[in-house]
């Protein structure tokens, strides 16, 4: 295996556990919606520096499908938020 990969691999598993840990502690829940978006965004750079290292593209619809993900989670969250404001107002 790349060294370099193995770099890789140590720093983004640092900051995902990180990222869980805001993901379970909270304390709103918009800080768990960012905490689930950077942790998607964290896959999709672990996935792209693989794809970059080993010279291929067999990965791209994988990360297609997260970015996807991410985008229509934070929508959702987000005209959740604003649909709870409007309610407690």
């Amino acid at each position: 295996m790349n060294p370099l990969l193995i770099v890789i691999y140590a720093v983004f598993s640092v900051a995902a556990l990180l990222t869980l840990v805001r993901i379970v502690r909270g304390p709103s829940i918009l800080d768990r919606a960012v905490a689930s978006d950077v942790l998607l965004t964290l896959v999709m750079c672990v996935l792209g520096a693989e794809m970059a290292i080993n010279h291929h593209t067999r990965t791209l619809p994988v990360l297609l499908v997260i970015a996807a993900v991410g985008v229509f989670g934070s929508i959702s969250i987000a005209r959740f938020v604003a649909r709870k404001d409007n309610v407690d107002k």
